[in-house]
């Protein structure tokens, strides 16, 4: 959090908000307020508690929601009182956390939502914006929906390219099964499958803790649940949406991964404004 919060005001500020320094008094005090323009689920709060304590701690926020609070328009998420040259120098990696993170899990939250009735949990995916994704994961848990890996550290999932390097699926589950055991034996394992018959064959070995069912229809997932028969995790992915995602939910799968949740999600309609 911390590495993200420098780098972040290093790439904004640089060598200094030449605005804020040649226009707004030094010994200025403001009192700042966010503020929420449209409806949706609230997120980031925490982080902007680390950002202005990084970089002024004598910053005082007094929050007036929390993470994962309905929001609508006119709604006051915080109020930060202190240097108005600290405030101005923040507010825009504040606004950028704050929209970008309420914006996930606002469609987390409706994808959640969608598919209530069923036992299908909502998953975030890699598709994220470099040097966000721990806050973006974040997000999605506040909308209701739980992580995937994080990255390729911690779990082996074999995708179609992995099959094709390997020279076909067997070779890549065999040796992920023998690399796992000799180094890290507490890693999952999850396999991309693209057909009835690649399906077939990751069934064969019981040390597949997941599969993932890519770009399968609603018909093919329910037959493919049937298949695995509680053998192992199902996940359906590729491409599924809020107009498709429930029949693939009815089907019967354990997860649904969404990479819709970050790679093309809408941010949030937020502002801080300086009270006069």
């Amino acid at each position: 959090m911390i590495e993200f919060i420098k780098n972040a005001l290093a790439e904004d500020i640089g060598e200094g908000d030449h605005t804020s320094l040649s226009c707004v008094p030094s010994e200025l005090v403001s009192t700042a307020d966010l503020l929420v323009k449209e409806n949706g689920i609230l997120a980031g709060i925490e982080c902007v508690k680390n950002i202005f304590a990084y970089y002024d701690n004598s910053l005082h926020l007094e929050p007036l929601l929390v993470d994962g609070d309905v929001v609508s328009p006119g709604d006051v998420a915080f109020t930060v009182k202190g240097s108005a040259r600290s405030i101005l120098a923040t507010e825009r990696l504040v606004l950028n956390v704050m929209q970008r993170m309420s914006g996930v899990a606002t469609t987390t939250a409706r994808y959640v939502e969608s598919i209530r009735h069923t036992k299908a949990r909502i998953l975030d995916t890699r598709k994220t914006t470099p040097g966000m994704r721990l806050l973006e994961k974040q997000a999605v848990l506040i909308g209701g929906g739980i992580n995937h890996r994080v990255g390729l550290f911690d779990m082996i999932l074999i995708k179609d390219n992995h099959v094709d390097a390997a020279g076909g699926m067997e070779n890549a589950i065999e040796r992920s099964v023998r690399y796992r055991g000799t180094t890290k034996p507490d890693l999952k394992i999850e396999v991309e499958v693209r057909s009835m018959d690649e399906l077939e064959i990751a069934l064969k070995y019981p040390q597949v803790d997941r599969i993932m069912l890519d770009n399968f229809s609603p018909d093919e997932t329910a037959e493919a649940v049937n298949m695995v028969s509680g053998q192992c995790e199902v996940e359906s992915s590729g491409g599924i949406t809020l107009d498709t995602i429930v029949p693939y939910a009815e089907a019967g799968v354990d997860y649904i991964s969404v990479g819709a949740l970050t790679h093309s999600v809408k941010s949030m309609d937020l502002s801080l404004k300086i009270q006069l």
